[in-house]
């Protein structure tokens, strides 16, 4: 396959008031056409950030890019103007934020945002389409339509709703329409699920995975849940204080996790063979960044922590084909 996405050595630091945080510690990452990525981890880890950086959206100041490249497509998203991201932003790559009512406006229409969001995109106007444009009689029809893709019953009727007479999960169906307007090649996903109950989670995932299936959108899926991404995504990379620890294919991360992190996540969740008391926190809490571990960041919580994992940065290598870990209990072409 053909990558979509490379991400190389992205250092981001964040200016606050008590010191320089260092959010992202080169982390690398890519995402190949029709590629369906999980970027997982605990709250506070960078996945948001990194997400952001994609499309440009972090504050700056405070935030500052140190070093590193954002290839999309081959060019360095990093190097684009203010304009050409424009562009790209919602376009060619779009987002899906995880709560639906910060990003829609109460006093419209969910026809109304969502048509607007169409004629933007599109290059339309309120006139007849014209040199490649959209009226807003066909822009209302692409809505209906959208709509319908992400299964809201009557969306002919429901259209004119607002969308505090929407459910949370058939908000989040409206911000997953939004987002595919515009046709992008990637879609991020940003912990889309977090503010769901279980059943409609599982709706929200199965549509996901539906609309991939059929129009071949590379995603990004940021969550906190190895259990949400094991549902959707292909691949799964796992992040901790900044730092891509493991990158894998989801079979190979369930079938033998090596980082002592992601054998901690795993063991933390709850499962029907599991008996009381068997699942295990992690122990210990997440480095404060502005004064980080030295060496592996992870070392303070890990039980299998040496001498070396105290002084020096573990680098990324691969254990087997496509299975790659960032860990000095293991070394390069070790089985």
């Amino acid at each position: 396959m053909a990558l979509v996405l490379k991400i190389s050595d992205l250092r981001i630091e964040f200016d606050t008031f008590e010191g320089t945080s260092q959010v992202l510690d080169g982390i690398d990452l890519v995402l190949e056409r029709g590629d369906t990525m999980g970027l997982v981890g605990e709250t506070g880890c960078g996945k948001s950030i990194t997400a952001k950086a994609i499309l440009r959206l972090l504050p700056v100041p405070p935030a500052r890019i140190v070093s590193g490249e954002i290839l999309f497509q081959g060019e360095d998203l990093l190097k684009k103007s203010e304009e050409e991201m424009k562009g790209v932003r919602g376009k060619r790559i779009a987002m899906v934020f995880q709560d639906p009512m910060t990003f829609l406006n109460p006093v419209f229409t969910i026809e109304e945002q969502l048509v607007d969001v169409i004629l933007a995109h599109r290059g339309g106007d309120d006139s007849e389409a014209r040199g490649g444009g959209m009226s807003r009689k066909q822009a209302v029809e692409k809505a209906v339509q959208l709509l319908g893709e992400v299964k809201i019953p009557q969306p002919e009727l429901r259209i004119k709703s607002y969308p505090h007479e929407f459910s949370g999960g058939m908000r989040q169906r409206v911000l997953i329409a939004m987002a595919l307007s515009r046709s992008p090649e990637i879609l991020i996903a940003d912990e889309p699920t977090t503010a769901l109950d279980v059943t409609i989670q599982a709706q929200i995932l199965w549509l996901m995975n539906d609309l991939v299936q059929r129009y071949g959108h590379s995603v990004l899926l940021i969550s906190h849940d190895l259990g949400v991404v094991a549902k959707v995504c292909k691949r799964i990379a796992v992040m901790y204080a900044g730092n891509i620890v493991e990158d894998c294919s989801t079979a190979q991360l369930f079938r033998r996790p090596l980082h002592p992190y992601t054998q901690g996540l795993l063991n933390s969740i709850l499962t029907f063979s599991k008996r009381e008391g068997e699942a295990q926190g992690i122990k210990g809490v997440i480095p404060d960044l502005i004064r980080p571990p030295s060496g592996c960041r992870f070392h303070p919580r890990c039980f299998g922590a040496m001498e070396v994992c105290r002084v020096q940065k573990p680098a990324m290598i691969e254990i087997e084909e496509g299975h790659r870990v960032s860990c000095h209990l293991y070394k390069k072409g070790e089985k």
